[in-house]
C-alpha cells in the first residue's frame, strides 16, 4: 500500500531587530527630483507570422507608409483594396520613464506592449516612435530591436512550447531624450526631504541629524517632510550639501506591523510587534490518499488478460491540540518563540494572527495583501 499525505505548506518571514543604521538618502526622496512617463504608439516589424491580422493594424501600416512619402496608385484610388495583408507587423503602446536630470542626448530602455492580436514580438523591430509627456510634448524617441526573455516553437501536428510572456519586450537603451524635464530641488535656497514611510519620530531623528551635522539646517514640518535651509557657503555648492546630507545615517522608528499574504503564505512581523497574555488552541488538517491494488482476472478459457488497478480512499483527520497559554511579550522574538511552542505552519500563523487581532491581543497593525 502507498500512502500520500497532503499538507499545507508556506513561508515563515521575521525580521530582524531594526537595529542598523540606515542612509538619508534610502528613506527620503527629494522634492523636486522626480522622474515622468512618457507614452507613446508604434509599429513592431519584422516578425515570423506571429503578427497581427487585424484590419486596424493594416490600415495604420498604410498610414505609417504614406507619412513616409509612400503613396502608391491602389492606396490614393481604392484605399479599402489597399491594406497590407501581412503577418509580420504588429500596433504596439511604448511606454519609457524620463529622469528629473537626464540631459538631451541620454539614453532610456522602453517598453513594448502588444495592442492588437498579434501572438509574440520575438525577433521584431521597434520601428521610430514619438514618446510624449502628460502635457503632449515629445520628450523622447524609441526604436531598435526587441527583447522578449523567451521564446515559442511549434511542431506540425505535435504541439509546441513557449517560455515567458512573448507579447511584452524590452529595447534596452531604445530610447533617445530629445526634450528635457529638468528638476529644481533647491527652489530659493531650500530643499525639501519626502520620507518614503511617512512617521513622527523618523522625521524627528532625521531633523536631528542633519543639525548636529549642519546646525540650524533642518526642520521636521510633519510626519513626511523635512524642510533643510543651509546658510550660502561658497566652499559647498547645493550638490555638495545635498550629497553629504544623504550619506547621513539615522535609524528609523517603523511601526508594529504584521504582513500577510495568505496566496503564498507568507507571514512578516516587524520589530515591534507584541501580544498580550493569551489562550491559543489550534489544529492542523491532514489530508491522506492511499492506493490499493485491485487484480482483475478472466474466466478459465476465456482468452482475456490480467487486469492491475487501484483503489483510493481518502482520509481526513484533524490533529487535536492542547491549549497554550502564550505569555505577554515585548520582542518579536518572543512572539515567534511562543507562536512556535504551537508547532504550527505559517498558514496557520495568518488565521491565529487574525484572531489574535480580533481578540485585541496583538498590538500591532495588520495588512493583508
Amino acid at each position: 500500500m502507498r500512502c500520500l499525505i497532503v499538507t499545507v505548506a508556506g513561508l515563515l518571514v521575521w525580521t530582524a531587530p531594526a537595529s542598523a543604521q540606515v542612509r538619508i538618502k534610502d528613506i527620503t526622496d527629494v522634492a523636486g527630483a522626480r522622474s515622468n512617463q512618457l507614452v507613446g504608439f508604434g509599429l513592431v516589424v519584422g516578425l515570423d507570422q506571429t503578427g497581427s491580422r487585424s484590419t486596424f493594424t493594416q490600415q495604420v501600416a498604410v498610414d505609417m507608409l504614406q507619412r513616409q512619402g509612400v503613396s502608391t496608385q491602389i492606396f490614393t484610388q481604392n484605399p479599402a483594396a489597399g491594406l497590407i495583408q501581412s503577418t509580420s507587423i504588429s500596433a504596439v503602446m511604448v511606454i519609457a520613464e524620463i529622469g528629473p536630470f537626464a540631459r538631451k542626448g541620454s539614453r532610456l530602455d522602453v517598453v513594448v506592449s502588444v495592442l492588437d492580436d498579434a501572438r509574440s514580438l520575438q525577433g521584431g523591430t521597434l520601428l521610430l516612435t514619438p514618446l510624449r509627456g502628460v502635457d503632449g510634448e515629445v520628450y523622447a524617441v524609441g526604436q531598435g530591436p526587441l527583447s522578449i526573455g523567451g521564446f515559442s516553437a511549434t511542431v506540425q501536428g505535435s504541439g509546441g512550447t513557449q517560455k515567458n510572456h512573448l507579447n511584452v519586450g524590452r529595447v534596452p537603451n531604445g530610447g533617445i531624450v530629445e526634450k528635457e524635464a529638468p528638476g529644481d530641488v533647491m527652489p530659493h535656497g531650500r530643499a525639501q526631504l519626502l520620507l518614503k514611510q511617512p512617521d513622527f519620530n523618523t522625521a524627528r531623528l532625521i531633523a536631528k541629524t542633519i543639525n548636529d551635522r549642519f546646525p540650524g539646517v533642518a526642520t521636521a514640518l510633519d510626519p513626511g517632510s523635512v524642510l533643510l535651509c543651509p546658510p550660502p557657503d561658497p566652499a559647498r555648492t547645493p550638490t555638495q550639501f545635498m550629497a553629504e546630507v544623504g550619506l547621513l545615517e539615522v535609524r528609523p522608528d517603523l511601526p508594529a506591523r504584521v504582513v500577510i499574504n495568505e496566496r503564498t503564505g507568507t507571514v512578516v512581523a516587524g520589530e515591534h510587534v507584541s501580544i498580550s497574555t493569551t489562550a491559543v488552541a489550534h489544529g492542523n488538517l491532514y489530508i491522506g490518499v492511499s492506493f490499493t491494488p485491485i487484480i482483475s482476472q478472466p474466466a478459465p478459457f476465456s482468452g482475456g488478460t490480467t487486469v492491475v488497478g487501484a483503489e483510493s480512499q481518502i482520509s481526513a483527520t484533524e490533529e487535536k491540540k492542547r491549549l497554550i497559554v502564550l505569555p505577554q511579550s515585548t520582542t518579536v522574538a518572543e512572539v515567534a518563540r511562543a507562536l512556535n511552542a504551537l508547532g504550527v505552519t505559517p498558514r496557520d500563523l495568518i488565521a491565529i494572527f487574525q484572531a489574535l487581532k480580533q481578540s485585541g491581543a496583538l498590538h500591532a497593525e495588520l495588512l493583508i495583501i
